[in-house]
């Protein structure tokens, strides 16, 4: 096994880590690592992130759904809202420069690390699920459904343009928006982060970029499987110390890929 191939194993498993036990996050660390430890372009980085999440997401939706810890229905509508914003995003990212690209990724960081630290603060433990639609008898709440995709379409741009399944975002919309418990919330994300990382990939592709399948396989097969274990571990974690220890995570690489990349605009 080549190094880069044991190098990008090993980033595969701490995406992994963070996608089973938190729903999402896994992108914001496989892009700043296929970046700056594994050489790749930012274009090639944020798609090969979306093969690494989407795969990874798919598993882990189906782990939690088999324990019943995925709400179906607000699931399939984030993810069809998500497709518009993911298809716009993916297409602005072709046009932008990789430096340029990396810088905002780095504010973006900053973001997600608020967010995360925020959400610790404001999960619910009991489900107190708004149910702003329900299919038999058909119930749809306008106003909540207005806003639901509002925040859906605007993380589906998330996903195109970063190359992020942005299951950062969608767990704390799920507990803050639609009142899901931290777990459930965790589980209908994965369903979502599957659509949303297909559908950005699938405009990607159509481009022109080269992505190294090898390092891909393994990349994705050490992600899956520790995002598994990781996903049965989690419950005997506190999910408040595992989003603010995530939160001090991403302060860090935000730091690292803000300093490279104005270097490089700077050069």
């Amino acid at each position: 096994m080549s190094s880069g191939i044991l190098l990008a194993v090993l980033v595969g498993v701490v995406v992994g880590a963070v996608m089973g036990s938190l729903g999402g996050g896994g992108g914001i660390v496989a892009v700043p690592a296929l970046v700056y430890l594994l050489d790749q372009a930012p274009l090639e980085a944020t798609t090969t992130s979306l093969v690494v999440v989407g795969v990874t997401a798919v598993f882990g939706a189906v782990q939690y759904g088999l324990a019943g810890m995925v709400n179906l229905t607000d699931g399939l509508a984030f993810g069809v809202f998500s497709i518009a914003g993911a298809v716009v995003g993916a297409r602005m990212a072709l046009a932008v420069d990789g430096d340029v690209l990396m810088a905002l990724f780095a504010l973006l960081l900053v973001a997600v690390a608020w967010l995360m630290w925020h959400r610790a603060s404001h999960q619910p433990e009991a489900d107190l699920s708004y149910r702003w639609l329900q299919l038999r008898p058909f119930h749809l709440d306008g106003r909540r459904a207005a806003l639901v995709f509002v925040v859906a379409t605007g993380i589906g741009w998330l996903t195109g343009f970063f190359g992020v399944g942005g299951g950062f975002a969608i767990v704390p919309a799920l507990t803050l928006l639609l009142k899901l418990p931290m777990r459930r919330a965790v589980g209908t994300s994965l369903l979502v982060l599957a659509m949303t990382s297909l559908v950005g990939l699938v405009t990607r592709v159509s481009g022109t970029v080269d992505l190294d399948w090898e390092l891909i396989i393994g990349f994705t097969t050490a992600a899956v499987l520790t995002s598994m274990a990781a996903g049965r571990l989690s419950r005997r974690v506190h999910p408040k110390a595992l989003s603010q220890v995530f939160a001090v995570f991403l302060i860090l690489v935000a730091t690292y890929t803000a300093v490279n990349s104005l270097q490089s605009l700077l050069a």
